[in-house]
């Protein structure tokens, strides 16, 4: 079995040792180079083809996403990110994500182990190895939800990993303004959570924020999953308003899709939509399931779409998927499915 080659691109000649020691420790992957900075990795690219690239965000000469984007523009290929996980550096490496860099994981802060903060970066670089890379230019405009949207009192929960953040852009940006309460986990950092939904929040007629333990959900109101720290419920069936619940990891996972999606098919029954999109893993599809059964209607991401069919493929595969569908008619599909006024979609 052929092994995932990486070129390491980090500044910091001990941040490439660290990065190159962890990866190495997988007998997968094959580190078959590093570069200092973005003018050493375009040639250590042409020279050694790799399959996957770490790139930090600051470097000299180039930053990081300018590099990335060049990157996607010219030669398109998996990269996972790495950063600082601070404000600017969950900021820089959501930008990185919307340019098409598969996935991002943080340097470790003082006093933690080079281990534990990358813990999750070979899986990461094998999945990215799998993935399908989305350059600029092949990204389909999303098709927008038409018509004067009345809501028929469903919730919708979605749930979302690896390739998400430009999955929920794309749905979300065809939500009105009104648009059902809305319920969402997406597998990231706890540092980048609140940055993700601050821009969520300017790109979408909806009202988009972290969720908070008690808030209502109600039209036009979107919550997204803290990250890191607890899981996000919907409880009450009368009232329904989110949980956050610091339970243990499910599914190795914190906020876990599957438990969200459980809690709305005992809090809201057929009374929900549940969607699944692209990620790696099968976290959600037992929940979606749950939904299915207790009568909500279900939607995943389809493979050619999806930057990692793992997630929407167990669910499609388990029977818990009604309807699969292209990422870019998927924001469309929900808001008509939740409309008393349908149209053909």
């Amino acid at each position: 079995m052929s092994t995932v080659k990486v070129l390491v691109v980090d500044d910091s000649a001990t941040m490439r040792s660290l990065i190159s020691a962890v990866l190495r420790s997988d007998p997968e992957i094959t580190v078959v180079g590093q570069a200092g900075d973005p003018l050493e990795a375009r040639e250590a690219i042409k020279r050694l083809n790799p399959d996957v690239i770490t790139l930090d965000v600051e470097m000299p000469n180039m930053n990081g996403l300018s590099f990335l984007e060049k990157i996607m523009r010219l030669r398109p290929m998996p990269v996972v990110m790495v950063s600082s996980l601070t404000q600017v550096g969950a900021d820089v490496s959501l930008a990185a994500l919307e340019l098409g860099a598969i996935d991002c994981v943080g340097k470790p802060t003082t006093g933690m182990p080079a281990e534990r903060a990358f813990s999750e970066l070979p899986a990461k670089v094998k999945a990215a190895a799998r993935a399908r890379v989305r350059s600029g230019s092949d990204r389909a405009p999303n098709h927008a939800a038409g018509g004067n949207f009345r809501s028929d009192g469903r919730i919708v929960a979605i749930g979302s990993s690896t390739g998400g953040v430009e999955a929920l852009l794309s749905v979300l940006s065809a939500f009105p303004a009104n648009c059902p309460p809305t319920v969402i986990t997406q597998h990231m950092p706890g540092t980048f959570t609140k940055s993700f939904a601050e821009r969520l929040n300017r790109v979408c007629a909806a009202d988009v924020s972290e969720a908070t333990d008690g808030a209502p959900l109600s039209a036009g109101k979107i919550y997204l999953a803290p990250g890191g720290e607890s899981h996000l419920q919907v409880v009450g069936s009368t009232s329904p308003r989110c949980r956050l619940s610091p339970e243990a990891a499910v599914n190795g996972h914190r906020p876990s899709v599957d438990v969200l999606f459980d809690s709305v098919a005992k809090a809201s029954g057929k009374s929900a939509l549940g969607v699944i999109l692209t990620g790696m893993g099968r976290d959600g599809a037992q929940g979606l399931l749950a939904m299915r059964r207790a009568g909500a209607s279900t939607l995943g991401q389809n493979e050619t779409t999806s930057v990692v069919y793992g997630m929407p493929k167990v669910a499609f595969e388990m029977g818990a998927v009604e309807r699969q569908l292209p990422l870019e008619r998927i924001g469309a599909a929900i808001i008509n499915q939740c409309n008393l006024a349908r149209e053909a979609v």
